[in-house]
């Protein structure tokens, strides 16, 4: 009779047998579990242990809108984690991002709000902080525009094409972005608090300092479309008004009321094109449907390869024989062709 010692079935006395490990015991066998990875990084934090993140991009935080986040959280609760690194220096957790849902949760009376713990260097930090909120379009052009500029610095003064990629956007874009740097602090304040878009600023870039300064608070206090605004920088440039705020002021109250004249509908007519072809070097399927339309409507012919290289050419002669004062930006062909260099960019970037 053989003893129980020779009879005790283990994990490797039949070659058929299969083997556990003290993990599978444990883990989750039912179906809902299939396809699923618990997170070890998963936390719920208390509130007074986390900390922004001084050096994130974004610096305004709408009062209005974090309100009515709170009231969200207040009813239902934090829905999305944010997300946070542990700062050995300050024992804290410091918000990588999700800083509005760690605001309106501390606003809404919570102690504590679901985390997930990251190690992030710093340059790759800021860089996520950026395509977390330019991806969602949630933070302001002032904002991104500073945060690209340290950036650059963090990337050992890197070339902003270098920039761009990094953080996924088009060279053009990033361009359109830093162009609100160069505004003057009134427009920038306005932008950071939603009273001026990124796009209705344009129209300021180039102007003298009072011509910016009486046609912004136009825009904002009317909430003038883009186009209407670009028509009006134009004609400033036109009339080449001194630099008085009070001169141009009453200067725009009569451009208001004048009709267009047909010179002018055909610029609006040619930056509309130009920002419809800017648009369509993104790829989209809508975008390119879109400029297509544009060229139908406005009676544009066909490609032809021989018509292109001979438009180049007489583009290249009118502008060799335009005056440097109409090129330089109080000039009025100034705005147009910095429109269209920011379309010829975005088409040769993604090709």
């Amino acid at each position: 009779m053989p003893s129980a010692a020779t009879s005790k079935p283990t994990a490797t006395s039949d070659k058929g047998r299969r083997r556990f490990t003290v993990d599978a015991l444990f883990a989750d066998s039912r179906p809902r579990a299939v396809g699923v990875v618990d997170l070890t990084t998963a936390k719920e934090i208390r509130l007074d242990r986390i900390a922004p993140d001084p050096d994130q991009p974004r610096r305004t935080f709408d009062p209005s809108k974090l309100e009515e986040l709170a009231t969200s959280i207040g009813r239902e609760g934090v829905l999305q984690p944010i997300a946070v690194q542990y700062d050995d220096a300050r024992d804290l957790y410091m918000i990588i991002h999700g800083e509005r849902r760690w605001r309106a949760a501390r606003a809404a009376g919570l102690t504590a709000i679901p985390a997930i713990v990251r190690d992030v260097p710093g340059e790759r930090r800021l860089i996520q902080q950026l395509m977390e909120n330019i991806v969602r379009d949630d933070l302001n052009a002032v904002d991104r525009a500073a945060a690209l500029r340290v950036l650059k610095t963090q990337l050992d003064d890197a070339p902003w094409e270098t920039v761009a990629e990094a953080i996924g956007i088009r060279r053009s874009r990033l361009f359109q972005l830093l162009g609100t740097e160069k505004l003057p602090e009134s427009a920038r304040e306005d932008i950071r608090a939603g009273r001026l878009s990124e796009k209705q600023s344009r129209a300021l870039q180039g102007l003298l300092p009072g011509h910016q300064e009486a046609l912004r608070a136009a825009i904002v206090a009317d909430d003038l479309p883009a186009a209407e605004a670009m028509r009006l920088a134009r004609s400033l440039r036109a009339a080449r008004l001194p630099d008085d705020v009070a001169a141009v002021v009453a200067a725009l109250a009569t451009l208001r009321t004048q009709p267009q004249s047909p010179a002018t509908t055909a610029l609006d007519e040619i930056e509309t094109l130009i920002a419809a072809l800017s648009a369509a070097a993104s790829g989209s399927r809508a975008d390119r449907a879109a400029l297509s339309r544009i060229a139908d409507e406005m009676g544009a012919p066909a490609y032809d390869r021989d018509r292109l290289q001979a438009e180049i050419a007489t583009l290249v002669r009118t502008l060799a024989r335009t005056p440097a004062r109409e090129i330089q930006p109080a000039g009025s062909a100034y705005a147009s062709l910095v429109a269209l260099h920011g379309a010829l960019a975005a088409l040769l970037s993604d090709h």
